[in-house]
């Protein structure tokens, strides 16, 4: 049984991990890391259950078309 390893992160990987821990509320690294790791194996090994739930919205955070082809819905089905 493996007790301990040693990892070196880069600095976006202490930033995404300082993300993490902050929106779980995760007080320890090392505690963020074992969440991280559980929580991704578990992705990988169960059958192909995704929740896109967190990808609702995201469309309309892109940016909008600056020359769009039809001003309207009504334009495109006319």
């Amino acid at each position: 049984m493996l007790r301990q390893f040693t990892l070196n992160v880069t600095p976006e990987f202490e930033r995404d991990l300082q993300r993490f821990m902050r929106l779980r509320g995760i007080p320890r690294k090392s505690d963020a890391i074992r969440t991280a790791i559980h929580e991704a194996v578990a992705r990988t090994t169960r059958n192909a259950d995704y929740d896109y739930r967190a990808w609702l919205g995201i469309g309309l955070k892109g940016p909008l078309n600056p020359k769009p082809r039809f001003r309207s819905e009504d334009d495109l089905w006319s």
